[in-house]
């Protein structure tokens, strides 16, 4: 087993690599003879038996849905026995379908879900465990750190799609407008204190009209959670609980956090309206000028920017209506109170379910040959480029060579500080405990959240109420306190 630090070296100079317009080669860490799905001998098909496998996934990149038809084709060429079904799913209805299937007891084989909600289906006992099946050759093909985030306790629940980490997105010209040194931020980072202020230079206002906002973030719809995680993992608090096991959103910490997201609105730096700002409004500020930094951030919003620069050149209507030229700058999350900086590192990946009744052996190598598939190679690489994202895999890399990504040196210096300061994996949390913590998160803090953004509580009543549910959920030994 490679050494993390190594690994994790390996993917940054991965992703700087990815400045040259041609993508990054097999790691040196690893044989180049690393298996692919079409030429591996341990993932052909062990039996003749027709059998199909159903894949439930969102638009996992802008052009992934796109390709459903020609993935069944590579698919039933590579296993002509088995069949792909894929069910596409868009973003906001995808927990619900997945949801609904899970709790009528005939989840999809596989699904394109987040590593932080395997604790949750695990508690329905809905997730097959691959651990056994999975063949050291699949195994092999990944690097360590993101193939950890899809484990819990001592079983491995399918394969990581993509490691990417949560920034926050600049308009370059507005930065320097606001004569803020981003370079200086890319490599240095800035406490909430310095992010307080920088976003105060960059409100523009008409008359008492705001016309510009120094920041915007999606905090409405499938976007209600990320806000607040993304910002309290700088805070000292990079998962749900301590290495002790102990509840982390207790801690005084967390209240310091919700006063800074009220802080940020009653500054007028951002819209009193945050509350309903949705994903799509809130890339649609950006690329309209009516924000100066933007958030959540993922590389892929660099790509999106430039297509749509490119629209604008060329003035044939297809543009986001009244979008400006932007040149995206990838920023990274301030951090409060002294703690050290801490990436919101996010591993979605498929993952694997299982019905009512105990899948056969064969459906279930089927199953894993599926997932594998998907999670690796051509589709791989065709994704994780389309999303500006590194390569996890050395099937992936090897495939991404004949595919050309151009981004900006900057950024890819950008996203390597903040992969330095990823936050590690946690299969040692028990899918109990993190179960219950989702539970306080859907019924507690995303309502609670929702009504502090407008304005209708106050920071304080929400830590109590987080402090009361996480009391009654794990006593008062079970917290920070």
């Amino acid at each position: 087993m490679r050494k993390k630090g190594h690994v994790l070296a390996s993917i940054l100079a991965l992703t700087l690599t990815l400045t040259t317009l041609t993508a990054c080669g097999s790691s040196p860490t690893k044989e180049s003879t690393s298996p692919k799905p079409s030429t591996t001998e341990s993932v052909k098909p062990t039996a003749d038996a027709k059998d199909t496998i159903t894949a439930l996934l969102p638009p996992v990149s802008g052009n992934f849905q796109d390709n459903f038809i020609q993935m069944e084709k590579d698919f039933k060429e590579l296993y002509p026995n088995l069949t792909l079904k894929i069910e596409p799913a868009s973003w906001e209805d995808m927990t619900q379908k997945l949801d609904t299937q899970v709790n009528a007891g005939s989840p999809p084989d596989i699904a394109f879900i987040g590593s932080d909600g395997i604790s949750k289906y695990m508690q329905q006992e809905m997730l097959m465990d691959i651990t056994d099946i999975a063949t050291p050759e699949m195994i092999k093909d990944y690097d360590e750190i993101p193939l950890e985030y899809m484990k819990k306790g001592e079983g491995l629940y399918g394969f990581p799609g993509y490691m990417e980490v949560h920034a926050l997105g600049g308009n370059k010209a507005f930065l320097e407008e606001a004569g803020i040194d981003w370079k200086s931020v890319q490599k240095n980072g800035w406490t909430y204190e310095e992010f307080r202020e920088s976003i105060k230079k960059g409100v523009v206002k008409d008359g008492s009209a705001t016309s510009r906002y120094g920041f915007v973030f999606a905090t409405a719809g499938v976007t209600s959670k990320d806000y607040l995680n993304i910002l309290i993992k700088s805070a000292g608090m990079p998962a749900a609980f301590n290495k002790e096991l102990k509840f982390a959103y207790t801690s005084k910490n967390y209240l310091e956090v919700l006063k800074a997201v009220r802080e940020l609105i009653d500054d007028g730096s951002m819209p009193k309206e945050l509350s309903s700002v949705d994903a799509g409004k809130r890339w649609n500020m950006f690329l309209t000028g009516q924000t100066m930094i933007t958030g959540k951030g993922l590389a892929t919003f660099e790509n999106s920017a430039n297509k749509n620069n490119a629209k604008i050149k060329a003035n044939d209507g297809s543009a986001v209506q009244g979008s400006i030229e932007v040149e995206y700058m990838v920023l990274p999350v301030p951090s409060f109170l002294g703690e050290e900086p801490m990436s919101s590192t996010v591993v979605d990946g498929y993952v694997t379910f299982r019905g009512k009744k105990e899948p056969t052996a064969e459906h279930k190598e089927n199953v894993v040959k599926a997932a594998y598939f998907l999670a690796s190679g051509k589709v791989s690489a065709t994704t994780n480029n389309d999303l500006f994202a590194a390569h996890i895999t050395d099937s992936g890399r090897k495939a991404a060579e004949s595919m050309t990504i151009d981004r900006n040196p900057e950024n890819v210096a950008a996203v390597e500080v903040l992969l330095s300061h990823a936050t590690p994996a946690r299969p040692d949390i028990p899918a109990e405990l993190g179960a219950k913590a989702i539970k306080i998160e859907d019924e507690v803090i995303i309502p609670k959240l929702q009504a502090l953004l407008a304005g209708e509580i106050t920071p304080e009543v929400m830590y109590e109420a987080v402090k009361e549910a996480a009391i009654k959920a794990f006593g008062e030994d079970g917290i920070v306190k």
